[in-house]
């Protein structure tokens, strides 16, 4: 399985465009334009295990820098302060790293 089916081929470059500039990068704005926010607690999982590049349960700081990349391999990384805003934001227990949870609590808050 596959992200785009999951998600719209067009909504995920509308979201992609939105944020091409460096430090323009909004977990929140990102998974409203991308319909992320639109989807299931069982989609969201889904997307989750496709996002988590080394299948360990959670996305790490040194995985979410791609997260882009993810969506389109041409995107462009995310800076280092998109990076840990992003991580603060959905990581709850401190840990360094977002669980499934994590993003649905980002999505859903």
């Amino acid at each position: 399985m596959s992200l785009t089916d999951i998600l719209s081929p067009s909504d995920i470059a509308a979201a992609l465009r939105d944020c091409q500039a460096p430090d323009s990068f909004s977990p929140k704005k990102f998974f409203q334009i991308s319909g992320m926010s639109k989807k299931s607690s069982s989609q969201l999982k889904e997307i989750f295990r496709i996002l988590d590049n080394d299948q360990s349960g959670f996305i790490e700081e040194d995985e979410l820098k791609y997260f882009l990349q993810r969506f389109e391999c041409g995107a462009r990384v995310l800076t280092t302060s998109e990076t840990k805003t992003f991580l603060a934001a959905a990581d709850h227990d401190g840990d360094g790293k977002i669980g499934a949870e994590g993003i649905n609590l980002l999505i859903y808050r």
